[in-house]
């Protein structure tokens, strides 16, 4: 039988893969999960019966929650990185961690073939295939869903037809939950008019008494909330179980997708916004004018190739070590305050504070500098502009 890695999550196309893979083309499938910090324990050993019940030779699921931020997650918070200002990678950011995870897994087994349950109109199936075609040339891709163009209805019926009566039809929005964020597709990102409903988001928004809580970074990293210290990965976790309920980070992105077509997609983040909002106020206080201005410039062409599957280009090593060097000062606290559906930035408490007194007061008093100084500092300033007016008036 030929040897077969299937990336499954338990959902419709994955499991229409497993079965028909298994019982209908002979394949010895090997599925795997990589959880990236959307299960847990209990949820995996349903994932696990439920492969093994649709044909699968055997089950393994890898945690790469901490691989998945310290390959990808970090960077996107040293950059504050916001796809079209609004949305925080969290999927797009996953798949690369689970393309590496699952080539890894099928090259330490020997697999000839690996597959995906991606449709053709996603981009899911670039991340997938770029990052299996590079490192494993060799290694065949299988595709069902995207080959076979099947319906969601066709899957099910298949299923039913094959004697698995899980209730499909109940999944009316397709969730994907992560450390760094929860996708919501529904019927209404279809198009382009309307929201997603209150019951369409997985975490109930019921908190309305307001909280103020301290995040604590140090050089980039989230290092401790309300003082209390723990690893980056924790504390995000952490963070999120406080503010999911108010409902915070909810939102609609609307982005241009890799195969060309724009695409509709509902997530809640609440971690993820209130850490990059947080991270970039501290950064404003302690990084130059000029770093931010670049920062700038390197994240958004960073989060663009995460996006776009690129994760293995040179380029990405190279931003990453400019991201990472750039953190050496953003150390300190920031305050915030949770409240339904929203958050507000209180301010910050930093060593590396570039808001110096001694140095001067913005539209107080000059302590540095006299007013003389002041003045010939402006003259010398409008020199260009002085110079174009008089010529381009002559």
């Amino acid at each position: 039988m030929k040897k077969l890695v299937l990336a499954y999550s338990g959902g419709l196309d994955t499991s229409y893969c497993a079965h028909w893979l298994s019982k209908e083309e002979g394949y010895e499938v090997h599925a795997v999960t990589v959880n990236t910090g959307g299960f847990d324990t209990e949820e995996l050993e349903g994932i696990r019966a439920r492969a093994l019940e649709l044909g699968a030779t055997d089950y393994k699921a890898i945690d790469a929650v901490s691989t998945f931020y310290e390959k990808v997650v970090k960077y996107l918070i040293f950059g504050n990185v916001l796809r079209n200002n609004t949305y925080p990678l969290s999927v797009s950011a996953e798949r690369i961690v689970q393309a590496l995870e699952i080539i890894a897994y099928a090259k330490s087994i020997g697999a000839t073939h690996i597959a995906h349950g991606s449709t053709g109109a996603g981009n899911d199936q670039v991340r997938f295939d770029l990052i299996f075609q590079t490192l494993a040339p060799d290694i065949e891709i299988i595709t069902p869903i995207r080959d076979k163009k099947l319906s969601r209805e066709a899957e099910i019926e298949y299923l039913q037809a094959n004697g698995i009566p899980y209730a499909w039809e109940k999944a009316k929005y397709s969730i994907n939950k992560g450390l760094w964020g929860t996708s919501v597709g529904g019927e209404e990102t279809l198009g382009s008019e309307k929201a997603l409903p209150e019951h369409a988001y997985p975490t109930t928004a019921n908190a309305v008494e307001p909280q103020e809580i301290v995040l604590g970074f140090e050089q980039g990293e989230l290092v401790s909330l309300n003082g209390e210290s723990d690893s980056p990965v924790a504390n995000i976790q952490k963070l999120e179980a406080l503010a999911g309920p108010y409902g915070i980070g909810r939102d609609i992105h609307v982005g241009d997708t890799i195969i060309g077509i724009k695409g509709r997609v509902g997530f809640e983040a609440a971690a993820a916004l209130i850490t990059i909002k947080a991270h970039h106020l501290l950064e404003k206080h302690t990084l130059s004018k000029w770093q931010q201005f670049q920062k700038e410039q390197q994240a958004s062409f960073y989060g663009m190739l995460l996006h776009e599957g690129q994760y293995l280009d040179e380029v990405m090593r190279n931003i990453e070590a400019f991201l990472t060097d750039s953190q050496r000062h953003v150390s300190g606290e920031v305050l915030v305050k949770l409240l339904p559906y929203r958050f507000e930035l209180q301010g910050i408490r930093s060593k590396n504070d570039l808001m110096d007194s001694k140095f001067g007061s913005y539209g107080e008093m000059n302590k540095g500098w006299s007013a003389e100084e002041a003045k010939g500092f402006i003259k010398i300033l409008s020199n260009s502009g002085r110079i174009a007016q008089q010529v381009h008036n002559q």
